[in-house]
């Protein structure tokens, strides 16, 4: 029989004007969009009430367990963007040692190196001189009454959350 090891669920990446940029789910399909994008906006408020106590970019640990089986955890960067990482605790099967661990426990230094990979990646992102990052924030549309938010489309920082989701596992050192 095989155990179950923690796994990446989500990776969101919200703008400094609390608008949502990138949404990743894993694996992709087989959960509903919409539910952690109500997730990820639900974790904003914890962001504001912590933010004053913390300086520049900051691992904010775990922000909330949603239920015994999700549990969000959160960065920010210096420029005030922030990663959530959603963490599934049943995610993924390990390999059968004849033995049942049961649950597998979380740190929050399990997360560092993915949230390390994501600032690397958005930091790639940031370089390119055809990304505009002011682009993505929320403003509104002067032919209608509605606001616009649009989202990361770089095929490359995409791929690299994709790739960090899908490598990330506790214990591992580095992305």
């Amino acid at each position: 029989m095989a155990g179950r090891s923690p796994a990446i669920a989500c990776i969101g990446v919200i703008g400094r004007k609390n608008n949502p940029l990138h949404i990743s789910l894993f694996p992709p399909g087989k959960r509903p969009a919409l539910e952690f994008s109500f997730l990820l906006s639900s974790c904003l408020d914890i962001f504001e009430a912590r933010m004053p106590y913390r300086t520049a970019e900051q691992d904010f640990g775990l922000l909330q367990a949603v239920d015994e089986r999700l549990a969000m955890y959160g960065w920010v960067t210096s420029t005030g963007v922030k990663f959530v990482i959603v963490v599934d605790m049943e995610g993924g099967a390990t390999p059968s040692t004849g033995k049942n661990p049961g649950a597998v426990g979380l740190r929050d230094a399990d997360l560092k190196p993915a949230f390390r990979a994501l600032q690397t990646a958005y930091i790639g992102l940031l370089r390119n001189p055809f990304y505009d990052p002011d682009q993505h924030s929320v403003l509104p549309n002067k032919s209608e009454q509605s606001f616009e938010s649009s989202q990361i489309t770089s095929e490359k920082f995409i791929s690299e959350v994709r790739r960090i989701g899908e490598k990330w596992a506790p214990g591992v050192t580095s992305l």
